[in-house]
């Protein structure tokens, strides 16, 4: 258990269901903690003229307030207040400052246990942006997408507010309900979701075989056991003399380095490089395999979602495996934080952003992704925004984006409004009627809040049937052929 440890490097920051996702490095030598562990978190400025001067105007500060203010001071707020200040101040989204509570969901979600949505975000810009939600989450069953902005939550505005403060209005017991106001790109118009907080699956990896001995294992995060669950998957497919290979990391927002080199190892030949680490002053340290490579080809199948470890896995297998990509641009995380708990000494937890991370050719994909090998997209159907029940009904003649939506469903249902334009003409009527006499609703034509509810459904029934995921489909024809070709091979 890596619980309490004086410094773990990390590679994200994250926000799953409001409580704080940790991706946990190796320690690399040549970055190690400025501090050690036992001391107070201030000791080593202690020899400074111009840091204790600095020390000593924020306490002279606190006294005033203190001593002055109209109202009575609660000291602890004043001093967790100053920290999130300079934490702020970085303009970085991956360092930050992590009150008791906070932290203590923040070691909870290191061990994979929390309740929430099941969002991974982050803060830029005095915004909340999903990085990605999580597989099988209620955040992912609602329809919420990586880039997503969170604007409020519940009525309450998350614009401006410190990352953990958004947390907390985000998290939540088990069976309350989060009504969740989203700012998307492409949509003039906040996309509102209503999301039932619960308990997040603990599971991590997901396999099963495809026709042709084409195995496919699904990593939804990099948790402390996700290394040896995906050993023994791994081993069951090759039992079943698996020929070829599918990772898909979509949505994945990170987890622990260390398994993730684990992972990596299993398909990186020895002495090649899976990861590097860069510090500020320019000195990069290597983290190579021990590993062997495969006889069976291997595809990676990542997306917008896909985060931090995902990308370190994807750039790792794809630079020193020879293994494809395959999806989208991934979502682009590349730094490294060092989390300290002891150095604070209350039970609060100080991230701070020591590094860069590199793939082994030396890309730094910050604020960038990685680029697939081979770029296949979803059908529209996937990303789309729901119906505003506020809005309800939408009849004939009416245009609006609610009715864009609801056409973009029909047709990813195969009923054919002949138009997703927003305007609800003759034929989306027609197309409503069909998909209300096949579910049993009343044929009115008109979308009500039951035929909508019915229609997002129908539409998350089939966006989760492996049948129409586009993404996975070009996956496993592409590790086929690339079975046949060796098979080919004299």
């Amino acid at each position: 258990m890596m619980k309490k440890r004086s410094a773990l490097l990390l590679v994200i920051v994250g926000l799953l269901g409001g409580s704080l996702l940790t991706l946990v490095l190796m320690t690399y030598p040549g970055i190690a903690s400025q501090t050690t562990a036992g001391e107070g978190l201030l000791a080593s400025v202690t020899g400074n003229t111009q840091q204790k001067n600095d020390l000593k105007k924020i306490e002279t500060a606190m006294d005033l307030i203190s001593s002055n203010y109209y109202k009575d001071v609660d000291q602890t707020k004043l001093i967790d207040g100053a920290i999130n200040g300079m934490m702020e101040s970085l303009g970085d989204p991956y360092s930050n400052y992590m009150g008791q509570e906070t932290a203590a969901q923040f070691e909870e979600s290191i061990e994979g246990s929390f309740t929430g949505i099941g969002a991974e975000v982050s803060s830029q810009d005095g915004n909340v942006v999903v990085v990605s939600p999580i597989k099988g989450s209620p955040a992912e069953k609602a329809g919420i997408r990586a880039k997503d902005m969170i604007m409020s939550v519940n009525g309450e505005s998350l614009q401006g507010l410190e990352l953990n403060k958004a947390v907390n209005k985000i998290r939540g017991p088990k069976g309350s309900e989060a009504k969740v106001q989203v700012k998307r790109a492409g949509s003039s118009e906040l996309i509102e979701f209503v999301i039932v907080r619960d308990d997040i699956d603990l599971e991590t990896v997901y396999a099963h075989m495809e026709d042709g001995g084409i195995g496919v294992i699904a990593i939804t995060q990099f948790s402390l056991n996700t290394g040896d669950r995906f050993k023994e998957e791994l081993a069951k497919l090759e039992k079943q003399n698996m020929k070829g290979l599918v990772i898909d990391v979509r949505n994945d927002p990170g987890g622990v380095l260390q398994v993730v080199i684990d992972i990596a190892e299993q398909f990186v030949p020895k002495g090649k490089v899976i990861v590097q680490v860069e510090d500020k002053n320019g000195k990069k340290e290597q983290s190579k395999s021990n590993g062997s490579a495969k006889a069976y080809p291997i595809t990676v199948l990542m997306n917008k979602g896909s985060a931090s470890a995902s990308e370190i896995l994807a750039g790792a297998l794809q630079q020193s495996a020879g293994a494809k990509l395959i999806g989208e641009n991934s979502f682009g995380k590349g730094t490294v934080q060092t989390s300290y708990d002891k150095q604070m000494g209350d039970g609060s937890l100080l991230k701070i952003t020591i590094a860069k991370w590199l793939t082994p050719n030396g890309d730094w994909i910050h604020e960038k992704g990685i680029k697939p090998d081979i770029a296949v997209d979803q059908p529209d159907y996937f990303s789309v925004a729901p119906i505003n029940k506020e809005k309800l009904p939408l009849k004939y003649d009416s245009n609006s984006t609610d009715v864009k939506s609801a056409q973009t469903m029909l047709r990813g249902l195969d009923f054919k409004p002949d138009r997703v334009d927003g305007y609800y003409d003759q034929k989306t009527e027609e197309a409503v009627k069909a998909f209300q006499k096949q579910k049993g609703i009343q044929a009115s034509g008109q979308i009500d809040e039951k035929t909508a509810e019915s229609l997002e459904a129908a539409l998350i029934e089939r966006i989760a049937n492996p049948q129409y995921d586009a993404q996975l489909k070009r996956a496993i024809e592409n590790v086929s052929k690339d079975i046949s070709s060796a098979v080919s091979k004299p």
